[in-house]
This record gives structure tokens, C-alpha cells and sequence, in this order.
């Protein structure tokens, strides 16, 4: 039970975190009506188009793409199509709709997981492998306690050492 309340609170924060952006991008400048803008971030959010599903957040919990505010202004051909509808024929289009919910589900699932893949490899194309032995030359990255202030120049090592190894560790990731 721990570790999926520990994943939800991860995926709480990063919901927070993406709010807080759209709030970022949508708040004016005077930052006041944060409150009153809160609906347009939530609908922003949930109609936005997700590379890595392929789909919106929308489209998968109700299995229809959401009916713009605009389009209400300026019916659309889909709006001008369900509008001439009876009760009865717009009841099996949203039963069809609806059993095609899973299938397009299964659907975002397979893509996040072709995505995941793409990225994992994208990774570790980039990471290389090195093993270290006693007495090899080996040089750290300098960090700034306070990366805030550049000391230096633009010419300045970005690297301390060289350092001579004293010992060598056999180091791997275990899954908790």
C-alpha cells in the first residue's frame, strides 16, 4: 500500500506542477485573478493533445472529443450532425462511442508504451559505460554551491582534477 500512495503523491505533484504552469501562462500580469482563471488552466489541461498517449485526457475519460466553447458560437458539422438527431439515435451513438472507449484506451496504453520505449532508448544511446581501476586518472565535475554566481569566465574548467583512483567499486541499481 505504501508504494502506491508514494506513486500518487508523485503523480499528484506533477498534475500540480503542470497546473501551476498553465496558471503561469494564462494568469495576467496583476496575478489576482488566479482564481478566476483556474476553470480555463483545468480545461486547457484537459484538452490538450498528448504526444505521449496520442489522444486528450478528455477524448479517454469520456471517449468524445470536447465541444470547444467556439464551437458553440459557430456550430460545427459535428455539432450540426448531433443536433439533427432523435433521442434514440443519439442514445446508440454515445452506447457505440462508449464501446469503443476501451478499445481506444488500450490504444493510448500501447502508444505510452512505444513512447516510454523510444525514450529509453534515446537514453541510452547517450550513456556510456566506464569502469574505473586503481591507479586510472579519472576527473570530477566542478559544482558551484551557489550556481547563481558565475565564478570565472567563460574560459574556466568546468572540471577539477586529474584524480588518481584509490579504489574501484563494482556499482549497479537494485529495484526496491
Amino acid at each position: 500500500q505504501r508504494k502506491s500512495s508514494a506513486s500518487a503523491n508523485g503523480l499528484a505533484e506533477a498534475f500540480n506542477k503542470t497546473l501551476c504552469n498553465l496558471l503561469k501562462k494564462v494568469v495576467s500580469k496583476s496575478k489576482r485573478d488566479c482564481h478566476e482563471r483556474m476553470e480555463e488552466a483545468l480545461w486547457a489541461y484537459s484538452t490538450t493533445y498528448r504526444t505521449p498517449t496520442q489522444a486528450t485526457r478528455y477524448s479517454l475519460a469520456f471517449g468524445v472529443d470536447a465541444v470547444l466553447p467556439l464551437e458553440r458560437q459557430i456550430p460545427s458539422l459535428r455539432l450540426a450532425i448531433q443536433e439533427g438527431l432523435t433521442e434514440e439515435e443519439n442514445a446508440r451513438l454515445r452506447l457505440a462511442e462508449l464501446e469503443a472507449l476501451d478499445e481506444t484506451r488500450l490504444e493510448a496504453q500501447q502508444n505510452l508504451e512505444c513512447y516510454q520505449a523510444h525514450l529509453y532508448r534515446a537514453f541510452n544511446k547517450k550513456v556510456c559505460l566506464r569502469c574505473f581501476q586503481v591507479a586510472d586518472q579519472v576527473l570530477a565535475v566542478r559544482r558551484p554551491i551557489i550556481t547563481s554566481h558565475k565564478s570565472g569566465g567563460k574560459f574556466t574548467s568546468k572540471w577539477d582534477g586529474p584524480y588518481v583512483a584509490q579504489e574501484a567499486f563494482k556499482w549497479c541499481l537494485e529495484a526496491c
